[in-house]
């Protein structure tokens, strides 16, 4: 990805135009893409690591580089363009995320980032976990300059720490300056705890410039760069933890950038996004590239400021050589609490999840697991109702944040380090007494980023509840993205606490932690003055852990099996499956990512399914693997389907007639049916059609596949007993039938 200074190379200008994006390359190591040269300015950078600091090798491939991988690689680049041209900068969220972290209040990273070699650090939302006087500390202690442009204590008037920093490379006539420009998220707010940036009584004494919708913020950055620009910089690069996230809005990396000027590149954080390099326009139409390098040092950024004034980004993933010394730190550190941490504290006979099996994609943060339900549970049945005798039991109901819930665990044995790393925060249980009225305001504060990503998005026990995609959400919230109101049509609806409608005037106990009941942390604010049943008492990762030993008799068993979890939170993608008989199903497929909506607030479950759309939803089954090369004349590269349809052809799940396929015919359901018989390849006994009146209709080539799935359950007859297998095979149809199909393997 390369940029010239204030203007884009000639031949990609056609898709910065189409599409926004440059299409860069995550750089596998050994691959020839932009090599630095002498003279050349190295800036490498990370963001949210959140303690990945060991390399992770995974069948033989690397999958996360780790520091000791980091300071190998800047040690290369220095002997390539001279160490006085090489800059190492971290974009935030480093010192939080794993119990490396946790079991040092964020010490130990620094310890590790200051043996790699740090220049320029820019604190995260997650650097604050460990409070506002911990985490200044801990910055005192980088040997990193630490910049942010916006954190600003209200109480003092002035900047925490400095804007930016300028960096020399070179001397004389070939001397350049590199402003190195802070800018930390005001998600901080809500993404870490709210009572860190508030006096004693509730009024807050710091600020991230989250005013004006924005503008507030811009200005500020704005500020810095042009103070830096005046002291001599030839290039403003800015390092922030922002993010490109909708929810994150009007605080994202491209909205500072659409609002500012004089920014050259921007390196982001916050979002967990990979990109290599993507070309914004600012305030003036001058280009900025935008990189940002995913999570957990899957990538090393690296972008290179060459001498004739062209910018450049890449990622570098599988690099393998470490450091030596670096290994020999992280080792001694680890080795301090390694027996703690293998210590056994119980057995799952489940893989507990925070993702989405079928397609690997995090899934806590907008729809139910097992391990949220599991999670949830801990915190009712170990904290209590605050009671005692015979009026003694579970809280009422219990909530956990998405966004605290932080890992897996494989069926085996659970370690105490597992556990950490789920529960990495150390927020402590407490219990409040809440209205029906507050509880489904905070469900539907949780609720409204919904299909994407929320921290905030609410696991349960105790409580089941329905979402509706298909109904924009109606919260409003404050500059600080504090709940205010509901002002509208409610997504959250079916609440039931115990089975039975929640009562709007009623008190319930609510058990959770003290990050969302007393301190409103995600913006879930309207619990912070209610009436504590149960104080703040054990923290997170000791209630699961309590949870598991005494309660599951130390054994998570197959009441937890189903990793989309026991049904308390039900979703309805679409306006029109709310009430269709299919719903359950379309919920079934979409939350695979089998299939996708006509529209995104339209699923037509009762269109029919075409050829090229079946033969789609089979290879998206399959992983979408490599597919081999298309032999039919009717179907060109660039449609959706093309991969899938060379798949299939190439597998026998579904031919053409001569050197036609016809993907846009409509499928009849005995044709589904062989398609989904060939891609099961059963070797079962094949069942019998006798008992359907229509049974004749079956065509000779579908009768053992129509036998099959009828045996299996996947298609049954409909009102009248009839198999219809003429009939065409509509959306809502094939979801049911690949449903019961997944339920029977």
């Amino acid at each position: 990805m390369k940029i010239m200074k204030q203007s884009v190379i000639v031949w990609t200008l056609a898709l910065v135009m189409a599409f926004g994006w440059i299409p860069g390359n995550i750089i596998a190591y050994g691959a020839e893409a932009g090599t630095p040269k002498t003279g050349d300015i190295v800036v490498l950078y990370t963001n949210d690591v959140h303690c990945a600091v060991d390399q992770v090798n995974k069948d033989g491939v690397i999958t996360n580089m780790g520091y000791a991988s980091v300071a190998a690689y800047k040690e290369e680049m220095e002997s390539l363009v001279g160490s006085n041209y090489v800059t190492l900068v971290d974009a935030g969220d480093a010192l939080q995320g794993d119990a490396i972290g946790t079991l040092s209040q964020g010490q130990y990273l620094v310890d590790i980032m200051n043996q790699v070699g740090y220049d320029i650090f820019v604190p995260g939302n997650h650097e604050f976990d460990y409070g506002m006087d911990r985490m200044q500390e801990l910055m005192s202690d980088m040997d990193a300059k630490v910049v942010s442009s916006n954190f600003f204590n209200l109480s003092k008037g002035n900047l925490v720490y400095a804007p930016y920093q300028i960096v020399t490379y070179g001397s004389g006539d070939i001397e350049k300056k590199v402003a190195y420009v802070g800018i930390t998220t005001p998600e901080s707010f809500t993404k870490s705890t709210p009572s860190y940036f508030q006096d004693d009584n509730g009024n807050y004494i710091y600020g991230f410039g989250e005013g004006n919708q924005g503008q507030e913020l811009y200005d500020m950055v704005q500020n810095a760069v042009n103070q830096a620009i005046k002291n001599g910089a030839d290039y403003v690069v800015a390092v922030g933890h922002l993010g490109i996230d909708v929810q994150s809005s009007p605080w994202r990396s491209l909205d500072v950038i659409q609002n500012t000027t004089g920014i050259d590149a921007f390196i982001d954080g916050h979002s967990h996004s990979t990109v290599s390099g993507q070309i914004a326009t600012n305030k003036n139409g001058d280009d900025v590239i935008l990189t940002q390098t995913g999570t957990k040092l899957a990538n090393i950024g690296q972008m290179t400021i060459h001498v004739d004034g062209s910018i450049d980004t890449q990622l570098i993933s599988g690099y393998e050589k470490q450091n030596s010394a670096n290994i020999k730190f992280i080792n001694n550190i680890e080795a301090d609490f390694a027996d703690d941490l293998a210590q056994t504290v119980g057995k799952t006979d489940v893989v507990l999840t925070i993702l989405n099996p079928d397609t690997a994609n995090r899934m806590v943060r907008r729809a139910e697991t097992n391990l949220g339900d599991l999670c949830a549970d801990a915190y009712r049945h170990i904290l209590g109702n605050g009671k005692s005798g015979v009026e003694a039991g579970p809280a009422d109901i219990a909530f956990v944040n998405g966004g605290g819930v932080r890992a897996n665990i494989d069926d085996g044995e659970i370690s105490f380090g597992q556990v950490i790393a789920v529960h990495p925060f150390n927020n402590v249980g407490c219990v409040v007494s809440a209205t029906g009225q507050e509880i489904i305001d905070a469900l539907e504060m949780g609720a409204r980023m919904a299909p994407e990503e929320n921290g905030g998005f609410l696991q349960v026990s105790g409580l089941t509840y329905t979402i509706d995609e298909s109904i924009a959400s109606s919260v409003v919230v404050d500059e600080k993205k504090n709940f205010v109101s509901v002002d509208g049509t409610r997504r959250v609806s079916d609440v039931l606490v115990g089975g039975v409608p929640i009562d709007l005037q009623k008190t319930y106990t609510l058990a959770s932690h003290n990050y969302m009941l007393l301190s409103g942390g995600d913006g879930i604010n309207m619990f912070q003055d209610n009436e504590l049943v149960v104080q703040p008492v054990l923290l997170d990762n000791q209630i699961l852990i309590n949870y598991i030993q005494h309660n599951l008799k130390g054994i998570v068993d197959t009441d937890y099996d189903d990793p989309y979890g026991q049904g308390r939170i039900v979703i309805n993608h679409f306006s029109d499956t709310s009430s269709h008989w299919a719903m359950e199903a379309v919920d079934f497929v979409v939350e695979r990512g089998l299939f996708s909506g006509a529209s995104t607030t339209l699923f037509s479950p009762n269109n029919s399914m075409t050829r090229g759309m079946l033969v789609t939803v089979l290879y998206r089954m399959e992983g979408e693997p490599e597919s081999g090369t298309l032999k039919f004349d009717d179907v060109s590269k660039e449609k959706y389907y093309a991969n899938a349809i060379a798949w299939a052809s190439e597998n026998g799940i579904a031919s053409g007639t001569g050197n036609q396929f016809m993907p846009n015919n409509l499928m009849t359901r005995e044709e589904f049916a062989v398609m989904l018989y060939r891609y099961a390849t059963p070797d079962q006994t094949v069942g019998v059609l006798s008992q359907f009146p229509d049974q004749d209709q079956v065509s000779s080539w579908a009768n053992d596949a129509m036998g099959w799935a009828v045996e299996e359950g996947i298609i049954t007859g409909d009102a009248k007993g009839n198999l219809n297998p003429q009939g065409n095979a509509t959306r809502g149809e094939v979801a049911t039938m690949l449903m019961r199909y997944f339920i029977n393997q």
